[in-house]
């Protein structure tokens, strides 16, 4: 797929088209800011309780006191490290004997310090994943001068590493942005595949790690098969901090060490008591709590949206072609005046303005996919929101908002990126 259901071409290493009012990363920045000045007006006027987490992602600093004390580059991994370790390698399936761990500032670091580490320039990397794979890999191998291919199934992978000259690196995704999982025979036989050709796999397994095994009993990231793996400590069951959590065959994490301090990017070591606490922490009941807590959402969107709202086994998402499709019929407009991640760019920040709600739209820089998600929501959180009928009631009075601002590009223009939309469009004025 080339082009969006409204012929609006998809921008390189993306999954949607970018618009003209948010055309670029510095543009998804900018729009971050406005959303960071809406949430300081709302706590300055109501309280922290007033933002209402439902993103799925958890990104605080689990520290008490004692370890707060020793948050320090040098005292912390001197303390804490061997903890760590253990933790982590049981956390992805590992084996103290062959693997270990390493700790990245974020996800997208260790996805980028592994391709530093393994591919070279006119390398192929491989992907593999339920749909698509998720941008941060692709650029991470464009920007080692390797070109990215995606498979798109087992047959597609056996004739990819058939057909590709130097294959070094199968990037495979158990649960894919659009959060539908990879079965695990196919998982295991992408492994088998890419190591009869001598060719190394990196899980991408921001989620997955967890939810494959918690929720659809698959096997730990490290127990597929592969030889590196990774996950991110700020998603469904871990409590932040938002770090990078890579595990796999000892010789190749130091290899992967190596380059990532060359590059600034591993985690600050202070924060190693922090990821003990959060490692230590998880439960799997934890997991299946939070997919309850989004099915029982769903089944309310879904009796506002109707067949409009998808629905994965641990998600609840508005596609943002069906979003876009949604608010014009509610605008009676036949000409979509944006594109479809600017729609779902709008809604979010209604939802942010007008109830308090905080979705993962504003957690990736550039967002990952245009889809609205709703996932892995806290029963806690939903309960002080008012429960799952009053969430689809506030989503379906914000697509009606977003309905109405459909004929008034400034206005929608200032929503998103507030006084700086105003003074790019005085520039244009002026140049004009």
């Amino acid at each position: 797929m080339t082009t969006d259901r409204f012929g609006n071409e998809l921008a390189a290493g993306l999954p949607y088209a970018r618009g003209s009012i948010i055309r670029s990363t510095e543009d998804d920045f900018v729009k971050l800011e406005r959303a960071r000045r809406v949430i300081e007006r709302r706590i300055a006027a109501r309280g922290r309780d007033a933002i209402f987490n439902f993103s799925g992602l958890e990104r605080a600093l689990p520290l008490d006191a004692s370890e707060l004390a020793i948050a320090d580059d040098e005292l912390a991994p001197a303390l804490t490290g061997a903890r760590v370790r253990a933790l982590a390698l049981e956390h992805l399936g590992g084996d103290a004997d062959r693997h270990d761990v390493m700790l990245f500032n974020r996800l997208t670091a260790a996805t980028f310090a592994t391709h530093l580490a393994l591919v070279a320039p006119g390398d192929t990397v491989l992907g593999l994943s339920p749909t698509y794979t998720h941008p941060t890999a692709i650029r991470s191998a464009r920007q080692c001068g390797a070109r990215f291919v995606e498979t798109g199934d087992v047959a597609g992978l056996a004739a990819a590493l058939e057909r590709e000259s130097r294959v070094t690196l199968l990037v495979l995704t158990r649960l894919a942005v659009t959060y539908d999982l990879l079965p695990l025979e196919i998982a295991r036989e992408a492994v088998r595949l890419a190591h009869a050709q001598g060719v190394r796999v990196y899980v991408d397994d921001a989620g997955g790690a967890r939810v494959g095994p918690a929720v659809f009993g698959q096997p730990k990231t490290l127990e597929l098969g592969a030889d590196l793996g990774a996950t991110g400590l700020d998603k469904y069951g871990t409590v932040g901090p938002r770090l990078g959590l890579l595990a796999g065959d000892a010789a190749l994490v130091a290899t992967v060490r190596a380059r990532a301090f060359e590059f600034g990017l591993e985690a600050r070591p202070m924060l190693y008591p922090a990821a003990a606490r959060s490692l230590a922490g998880y439960r799997p009941e934890r997991v299946r709590a939070l997919v309850e807590t989004t099915r029982t959402v769903a089944e309310a969107l879904r009796l506002v949206f109707g067949a409009r709202l998808h629905v994965t086994p641990v998600t609840a998402q508005l596609r943002a072609d069906d979003l876009l499709d949604l608010a014009m019929e509610r605008a009676r407009l036949t000409t979509p005046p944006i594109v479809p991640i600017e729609a779902t760019a709008a809604l979010a920040m209604v939802l942010l303005e007008d109830y308090g709600i905080l979705t993962v739209h504003f957690a990736g820089m550039p967002p990952g996919t245009s889809s609205l998600l709703l996932k892995f929501i806290p029963p806690e959180t939903l309960e002080r929101f008012g429960g799952p009928d009053a969430l689809a009631k506030a989503v379906d009075r914000a697509v009606d908002r977003l309905a109405a601002l459909l004929r008034d590009r400034a206005a929608l223009a200032a929503l998103l990126l507030g006084a700086a939309a105003t003074s790019a469009a005085g520039a244009a004025s002026a140049a004009s």
